[in-house]
């Protein structure tokens, strides 16, 4: 049977309940490496614009609401499942980007889906509001060129979509489809660059990684471990 010895020579048992010892040394934190999930989540902003994009300028006819919802509604599982590996991989920009990604589509293909009363009005507050998200976004990404590009498309996108659901004019949709094309090809290129660039290990297509997100990718191990102790999931409190 063994005893507490008590508290160490020279200090009081008051003292000594505020006695922590160090626990540095004993601290494991254990990393699981996974591949990027943006090219997914790329491709499905680009997938999802096209089509969306493609029914606003007229190219699939007017009773193809209800397919282009359909088409569109995967768009969301495939970025809430990128959303949710982005947290996991401590990307806090790509996985908000994602996360509201994905619920966009999902409100866009519900309401093409049903089409319930002022929907469209709905719609389109929906959509200034992501426009105003992507610009705020865009204001913080410029670290990440491809993912600041796919923001700055999108800005102008969701505003013009915003105005057609509100309007209805038909120039003002065929202009939102126009942007909806645009969006795809930036994503188009982005998902391509960043899948590259996760097989090779190294940029083939420019990405346009400056500051820490350069870092990320061309930094050694300490510099991946670097503040470790403050991300979320590490520390105490969010």
């Amino acid at each position: 049977m063994t005893h507490d010895s008590g508290p160490p020579a020279g200090q009081t048992p008051q003292a000594a309940r505020h006695f922590e010892p160090d626990l540095r040394p004993m601290t494991r934190i254990n990393l699981r490496p996974i591949a990027s999930p943006m090219p997914v989540g790329f491709f499905a902003v680009a997938i999802a614009s096209f089509i969306v994009g493609s029914l606003q300028l007229g190219l699939l006819g007017d009773e193809a609401h209800l397919a282009v919802a359909l088409t569109i509604l995967p768009a969301f599982i495939l970025q809430l499942i990128v959303s949710i590996l982005a947290f996991g991989a401590r990307d806090v920009l790509a996985a908000t980007l994602m996360a509201c990604f994905s619920g966009t589509w999902l409100a866009s293909s519900l309401v093409l889906a049903f089409d319930p009363p002022s929907g469209a009005r709905v719609l389109g507050v929906l959509n200034l509001v992501f426009a105003l998200f992507a610009l705020m976004m865009a204001t913080v990404a410029h670290r990440k060129r491809s993912m600041w590009l796919v923001l700055c498309v999108a800005v102008p996108r969701f505003t013009v979509a915003a105005l057609f659901n509100f309007t209805g004019a038909a120039w003002v949709g065929y202009l939102s489809g126009a942007f909806g094309m645009l969006l795809a090809v930036a994503a188009l290129y982005a998902a391509f660059a960043l899948m590259l660039e996760d097989m090779r290990g190294e940029e083939v297509l420019p990405v346009g990684r400056l500051g820490p997100a350069h870092e990320a990718v061309e930094g050694n191990l300490a510099v991946q471990l670097r503040n470790l102790e403050r991300q979320a999931g590490v520390r105490r409190t969010l």
